[in-house]
């Protein structure tokens, strides 16, 4: 069954602007103001590098051309508008061509702490700053690499390496433990809970192990009960350099092992009423 949303993104007019209401700012407002106390101390020094490059308001949803202007200076990327989910195949396609999807809609009062679906905000907030460093902004775009001729199985393994890093990466610095994934960053709770909770295995990512995070189960509705950690963001570009098919072949493996023993339980179906 395709997935669905029930939300509808926003069209930019011819020079990309998006008009948004006065409630969609108050909510950007609202979220980001929130969140910057809350990583304060927490997010990795790459992350607020980028955050100061960008300049982002607080009082409006920023527009998705002010925000390329700076990524195209300091790594070549923009933001690419899309609706509110996308397929696997167009979302590798835009990585590779160093275009970031950002769904143009924000999320509603009623989904304020917590959404499924990735929001202007989690995209702008969560990953754009670290999208001016070029270790980020590299590895990035040979994620999108990797996946552009995968089969859809293929795929269905290598989102895992996205989400065990760009969504849920964390930094195990000399000042402690610090946030790269934007999955993180954009949550309050998830901040907290990644860097706190005593229950959660935080685990090293080496370019060694890259099987075994490919066959770590992750669930998208749940705090994560495994989190993988690097020293730096530069250590990505250890990753980076294997070749594609290299990555494949750990995708192949994977896909023949099968997936480690979840630490959560199973999702259960809802029933029609």
């Amino acid at each position: 069954m395709a997935k669905s949303s029930q939300y509808v993104s926003k069209q930019p007019d011819q020079n990309g602007v998006i008009a948004w209401s006065d409630e969609e700012n108050q909510i950007w407002h609202e979220l980001i103001t929130r969140q910057l106390k809350c990583i304060e101390g927490k997010a990795c020094d790459e992350y607020f590098e980028g955050l100061e490059k960008l300049n982002l308001p607080t009082d409006r949803v920023p527009q998705l051309p002010e925000v390329s202007a700076v990524l195209k200076r300091e790594t070549g990327w923009q933001c690419h508008p899309v609706p509110a989910l996308i397929g696997f195949g167009e979302f590798f396609r835009l990585l590779s061509e160093k275009k970031f999807p950002v769904a143009t809609f924000i999320r509603t009062r009623e989904e304020f702490d917590y959404l499924q679906e990735p929001d202007i905000f989690h995209e702008i907030f969560g990953h754009c700053p670290l999208l001016t460093n070029t270790s980020f902004a590299n590895y990035t775009e040979a994620y999108g690499k990797m996946g552009l001729n995968a089969s859809k199985e293929q795929r269905v393994f290598l989102a895992r390496l996205y989400w065990f890093t760009v969504e849920f990466g964390l930094l195990n610095t000399a000042d402690g433990l610090r946030i790269y994934g934007g999955g993180i960053l954009s949550s309050p709770k998830e901040t907290e809970y990644a860097l706190n909770d005593q229950g959660v295995e935080r685990k090293t990512l080496q370019p060694t192990n890259i099987l075994d995070v490919l066959r770590t189960p992750y669930r998208i509705d749940i705090m994560q009960p495994v989190y993988y950690m690097l020293e730096k963001v530069s250590d990505l570009d250890k990753i980076r350099e294997f070749e594609v098919e290299e990555i494949m072949a750990f995708v192949d493996q994977a896909k023949s092992l099968g997936l480690f023993e979840a630490k959560f339980p199973a999702k259960t179906a809802k029933l029609a009423s």
